[in-house]
């Protein structure tokens, strides 16, 4: 069943953040916390620094309602720069990948910092920027 998610990035303290987060919601992460050092080799990959490898790529909280708090850590090696604006991202998790591309055409169109639909090691994903600024994630995870 498709959902939606609120998705947050950090310049480095998204452990701290979402340890926090946790403690005020009285919930436990959805999953492990996966990391940097965690993600599969890829030689397209710039190399990481040793801060960089310990830095969240995902983690998933649960709030209130059946929303979910979900992060990373932007990486610096990567080019990322946190600013007010990059900070918030609305997440749909999708049930197929029709949907997600019928979503993302329609909510790119005639938006900007487009990431296409494209296939990666979790599922299929895309993101955008909407014409009136805001950010779209759109995912559809593996079997």
């Amino acid at each position: 069943m498709s959902k939606v998610a609120i998705y947050l990035n950090f310049q480095g303290n998204a452990e701290k953040a979402f340890t926090f987060y946790k403690s005020v919601f009285k919930t436990d992460f959805s999953m492990p916390i996966m990391r940097v050092k965690d993600l599969p080799p890829d030689p397209n990959t710039p190399k990481f620094s040793e801060s960089e490898l310990n830095y969240v790529m995902h983690v998933a909280l649960p709030i209130i309602g059946g929303t979910e708090l979900m992060g990373t850590d932007m990486l610096e090696s990567m080019g990322h720069q946190l600013v007010i604006g990059n900070n918030t991202t609305i997440s749909l998790q999708l049930d197929s990948k029709e949907e997600a591309d019928q979503l993302y055409k329609a909510l790119s169109e005639n938006g900007s910092d487009k990431q296409n639909m494209r296939d990666e090691f979790w599922g299929y994903w895309g993101c955008c920027l909407d014409q009136f600024g805001i950010r779209w994630m759109f995912n559809v995870m593996n079997d």
